[in-house]
């Protein structure tokens, strides 16, 4: 142990990163900045060949940053697993998506770590970052790793940081969000800790592994329950004709014992529509009953036929059926000032729209191409003259770049689900 602290601290250590997405790329990057050799481990010949370019296709990492890593020698991207075995540790980024009956599917950590264990040596650190369920690194990970006959804490080590990256936050990125750790013995935890303790800025040792494991469920669990409540509220203030946007205005001045959270059209993005259904599963094994999971789960799933129902109130004021209106979708990304679409609500309800005979387009200024089931446009003309072609506006998701204001101007039934034109009196806008 004592030789991999010492190749961690004077930065003679080699790095692997399997995955370079949302999570791994970032880390990569941050790796390679403060002094370390990386091999970058991706199966997406296309991202790969992006990469030794020195272009880069995640929003928070510049293609100057890939370009100087790889120029300096100290990023290399590649699917040749078989220099995994020159490397020192392994960082474990790779997807964790949900079945369709909502069980975790691991397969992507188990064929990562499958390509891990035949080039384990003794000194070596592994640790997953993907989000999983509480057990995974020990249950999983771990005899895998422990059929080449080395033993762990020992001969290897073995933790779990979980990934807190936030796509677009200016703010707060990977070096400067606290690392939570979690070792399966305290001799992996010293050993992660090292590692991280090069290129962030706050390690946070936890006393094992499945308490790092639950941090990172807890924390989305949290931001999913709370979803879950406001949007409930939303629901009522619409039934009781109240402005659910005001009153929680009027909330947040209180100074202590209340958070603000805003209502939505829907849950998007790789982390709290899915983790929480990770707990939740879990738990269910244990015997133990995750209601507030659930019904948060029901509460913010349900709310894209919300948005279509608000359509439908919209066109129907003005003598309109949905059926044969042009609707314009704005914003089709998960959240604002990124390109990403995974799970975004705005998939749903264009669907939904779409069946029920709208002819619907979008239109998202840092999304491109879209690739959904349902026949859908995309605007290009962000005009008065060209949204004035449309029956029915829906905000989805809102951009900084996005003049929200030409809606009201075109004249479109507008549903705007985000608040983005706050303020704005108009007798064509309905609020969530």
């Amino acid at each position: 142990m004592d030789n991999l602290i010492k190749k961690l601290e004077t930065k003679q250590a080699q790095l692997g990163v399997i995955g370079l997405g949302y999570v791994g790329l970032p880390l990569a990057i941050g790796y390679a900045k403060a002094g370390f050799k990386v091999v970058g481990f991706e199966l997406d010949e296309n991202k790969i060949a992006q990469l030794m370019r020195g272009e880069s296709y995640i929003i928070d990492v510049s293609s100057e940053d890939v370009k100087a890593a790889v120029d300096a020698g100290l990023l290399v991207a590649t699917s040749d697993f078989s220099k995994m075995a020159e490397c020192d540790s392994a960082n474990i980024c790779v997807p964790t998506p949900l079945g369709k009956t909502r069980d975790p599917d691991i397969s992507y950590i188990q064929a990562a770590v499958r390509e891990i264990a035949p080039r384990l040596h003794r000194g070596m650190l592994i640790i997953l970052e993907s989000t999983t369920y509480p057990g995974t690194t020990e249950e999983v990970i771990l005899p895998l790793l422990s059929e080449q006959g080395l033993e762990v804490g020992q001969d290897f080590f073995l933790a779990f940081s979980p990934e807190r990256v936030d796509p677009g936050n200016p703010d707060f990125h990977t070096i400067n969000i606290p690392k939570v750790v979690g070792g399966v013995t305290p001799n992996c935890t010293k050993a992660a800790s090292t590692l991280y303790a090069q290129v962030m800025e706050t390690i946070v040792p936890v006393s094992s592994v499945r308490v790092a494991e639950t941090v990172k469920l807890l924390e989305n669990t949290f931001r999913s329950v709370n979803i879950g409540l406001v949007n409930e509220i939303a629901l009522m203030c619409d039934a009781l004709e109240i402005d659910v946007w005001e009153v929680i205005q009027g909330a947040a001045t209180k100074p202590f014992g209340f958070m603000p959270f805003y209502p939505g059209p829907g849950l998007g993005g790789h982390c709290i529509p899915i983790d929480p259904f990770y707990l939740s599963w879990k738990a269910k094994l244990a015997g133990s009953e995750a209601r507030f999971i659930e019904l948060a789960g029901q509460v913010n799933g349900s709310m894209p036929k919300h948005v279509v129902s608000l359509v439908t109130r919209g066109l129907n004021d003005r003598s309109k059926s949905v059926r044969g209106s042009k609707v314009l979708v704005v914003g089709v990304a998960y959240k604002g000032g990124i390109d990403d679409v995974r799970e975004s609500p705005a998939l749903d309800i264009m669907g939904m729209l779409s069946d029920l005979g709208a002819d619907v387009s979008w239109y998202d200024p840092h999304v491109s191409e879209l690739r959904t089931n349902h026949p859908a446009h995309r605007l290009d003309d962000w005009s008065v003259d060209a949204i004035g072609e449309f029956d029915a506006a829906v905000i989805v998701t809102t951009h900084a770049e996005t003049q929200h204001e030409l809606l009201v101007e075109a004249g479109p039934v507008i549903i705007d689900t985000r608040n983005a034109l706050k303020g704005i009196e108009n007798e064509n806008i309905v609020r969530l």
